[in-house]
């Protein structure tokens, strides 16, 4: 962008293009603040934002709403503001969404799912082959079943990130592309200057929505932000008449990561739910859906990355992708019938425990941080920065962030270590 940015100005900086920072960046520039905020790529959503299959499975708020409920139907109704009073082309749909059984165990497993939703009046059901084929004609015979999400859908991956952001122009805010930010100081005054390589920004108020950088951005503060990149990948076909009418997944991975939990007694693998652990898979993973402009979009794994200098870790695994692609022809028959088109891979901010951090750093002024939404961060990370800018704003943190407050998680400081 051509703003000189040598000695910029600002109430707010927000480190992270992404949905949750533009999210953040939209709701306090709607309440008057001045906001700057940071994206080190040359496009907003560069990342797990605009790399994902944006799927939605919202089960509704249920009896005693908690977190990931609240994240979810908040974001669902930012999306309908958006685009049913805005009038952006988000590509929303509540069009419903399907995960496949294929064993036996896991047709126990989503029953005693299905009955625990229940219980807490969430919508949910399961359903018969029969039943499933009726939503989604082309189901392979040889499942048994589906778990159905009537609340679920899906939009255009990227378009809630690019809205938000645009919003957030609109009210004032300035968005900046190409900033890395490479170091972070806090003067006597409590205000934080920002380094790029285009100049400083400083700012009273310092808000960190860096995603899968999280750890890196925390490190210039000397923080220590336990969020792990997780890589997840992705597959498309050619433009295809519509054939997918559903968001499509499967019951086999949340299947395998309730049994592990179960066996690991209390140990968290770090951080829980990958698909492969010590280089080996454990579990298949699907998810996607069909695009307005036909393509099928689908994915899966999630692995963690050690080395973010190296491109074989960053870039999508040609065994994993055709693992995924054969899981779906098993799902889908007529997949096996086209040729994929396009893979794509993106990294998610995971912690041990999947839960997110989401408030103000403790130790530290007027410093707050948005991250590890794991691979559910398109579902949840609008209302996620809503939430945060209303404690930002209000000086009172919601009651629903509780279990998000980053001082149950970020307690050390980087040594020399």
């Amino acid at each position: 962008m051509a703003d000189d940015t040598q000695h910029i100005q600002t109430e707010i900086a927000i480190i992270g293009g992404g949905l949750a920072g533009a999210s953040v960046a939209y709701h306090l520039a709607r309440e008057g603040y001045a906001v700057t905020l940071l994206e080190r790529r040359e496009t907003l959503a560069a990342e797990a934002s605009g790399r994902n299959a944006g799927t939605l499975w919202l089960t509704g708020y249920g009896r005693t709403p908690d977190l990931d409920e609240t994240l979810g139907m908040g974001s669902r109704d930012i999306f309908h503001a958006l685009q049913f009073e805005r009038g952006y082309d988000l590509g929303y749909r509540q069009s419903g969404a399907l995960q496949v059984i294929q064993t036996e165990q896991e047709y126990a497993y989503a029953r005693a799912t299905v009955e625990e939703h229940h219980a807490q009046d969430h919508r949910v059901a399961l359903l018969t082959l029969r039943e499933a084929q009726s939503l989604e004609p082309e189901l392979s015979p040889e499942l048994l079943g589906a778990v159905y999400y009537p609340l679920g859908g899906a939009a255009e991956p990227a378009a809630i990130t690019h809205a938000l952001a645009a919003e957030a122009q609109l009210h004032g805010a300035r968005i900046l592309t190409q900033h890395m930010v490479t170091a972070i100081t806090c003067d006597e005054d409590h205000h934080y200057t920002l380094t790029t390589g285009q100049g400083t920004v400083r700012a009273g108020t310092l808000v960190l929505a860096a995603g899968a950088e999280s750890r890196r951005v925390g490190a210039l503060l000397g923080l220590n932000v336990p969020v792990y990149a997780v890589r997840g990948q992705m597959w498309s076909t050619a433009p295809q008449p519509r054939r997918l009418f559903q968001s499509i997944g499967a019951v086999a991975p949340a299947c395998y990561w309730n049994r592990e939990a179960v066996n690991a007694e209390g140990e968290q693998p770090i951080p829980a739910e990958l698909t492969h652990r010590a280089g080996e898979r454990r579990t298949r993973h699907l998810y996607g859906q069909q695009l307005r402009d036909g393509r099928i979009i689908l994915g899966g794994d999630r692995q963690l990355v050690t080395d973010r200098s190296n491109d074989a870790q960053l870039a999508p695994d040609p065994e994993g992708i055709a693992t995924n692609h054969t899981h779906a022809c098993e799902v889908l028959p007529f997949l096996g019938d086209l040729p994929i088109e396009r893979t794509w891979a993106g990294l998610m901010p995971f912690t041990a425990t999947l839960t997110p951090l989401i408030g103000a750093i403790p130790g530290y002024p007027n410093l707050y941080i948005l991250t590890g939404l794991h691979s559910a961060g398109f579902e949840r990370g609008a209302m996620a920065g809503k939430l945060l800018s209303d404690a930002i704003t209000t000086g009172v943190t919601p009651p629903i962030l509780a279990a998000a407050d980053p001082a149950h998680q970020i307690r050390a400081i980087i040594t020399s270590e």
